[in-house]
């Protein structure tokens, strides 16, 4: 078997033994066209502004599309199956992570996985040459000093998380943190040791970047940089 169709075999089965639904059918735009399985689920698979191919060479298509369209789509289907039938099914994503203590451990895991990818598929996007608003910008250079140690810290927290995880950039009391979170969970969650507004965030699992670098999460980390949507990020530290 040649080496990439095995990498590919492989990633499918990644993701810490989630279930992964079949390949969708996609649109021009790569958006999954199947329609989810769960009669009035709260929750559906969110629409991406661009196509699986604009994040190359940085991300390739085949990892965006698998991520999307079967981890992503896994995520909501399960947080679905999980709530459908009980008092959360009225909750809102945000009021779910908000108590997750009080949920099972399915809703924590694929609540928090519908939320994070939500999240970090708006962090990320076409190279534009856009960067931090100058008010972000400011903070930055007040609690980093600069954007490139802001970048060095955000990488060793990124490689320093064992396993499967999150990074993440937060703003807590008018000061800009970074930490780094297990799984799926995240800093909206009252079990994260992690708290704060969500400004920036990588996914680390190795689903996010093994079939373009392989056990080099570095390279990954470092690409990053390369497609992140600054003005979403500035956004989330304005709003």
């Amino acid at each position: 078997m040649k080496r990439s169709k095995f990498l590919q075999n492989t990633l499918a089965i990644l993701g810490a033994g989630i279930a992964l639904p079949s390949f969708a059918k996609l649109n021009k735009k790569g958006t999954s066209l199947e329609e989810t399985s769960w009669e009035n689920a709260p929750f559906s698979l969110p629409t991406l502004s661009y196509s699986y191919s604009a994040l190359e060479p940085n991300i390739d298509a085949l990892t965006m599309e698998i991520h999307h369209s079967r981890h992503h789509k896994a995520y909501v289907d399960n947080l679905n199956k999980a709530i459908t039938g009980t008092d959360l099914a009225s909750s809102s994503l945000e009021e779910l992570l908000k108590n997750i203590s009080k949920a099972p451990v399915a809703v924590r895991n694929n609540g928090g996985g519908h939320w994070n990818h939500s999240f970090f598929w708006k962090v990320i996007g076409p190279a534009n040459g856009n960067k931090p608003s100058q008010a972000l910008a400011d903070q930055i250079v007040k609690d980093f000093g600069s954007l490139d140690n802001l970048k060095t810290e955000f990488n060793k927290v990124a490689m320093g998380r064992f396993g499967s995880g999150w990074a993440w950039l937060v703003l807590k009391d008018g000061k800009l943190s970074i930490g780094s979170t297990a799984n799926q969970d995240n800093p909206l969650m009252d079990v994260s040791d992690l708290k704060g507004k969500p400004i920036l965030a990588l996914d680390v699992w190795e689903h996010a970047y093994y079939l373009k670098y392989q056990n080099k999460r570095v390279d990954y980390v470092n690409a990053f940089w390369n497609v992140i949507n600054w003005d979403f990020v500035s956004s989330q530290y304005t709003n």
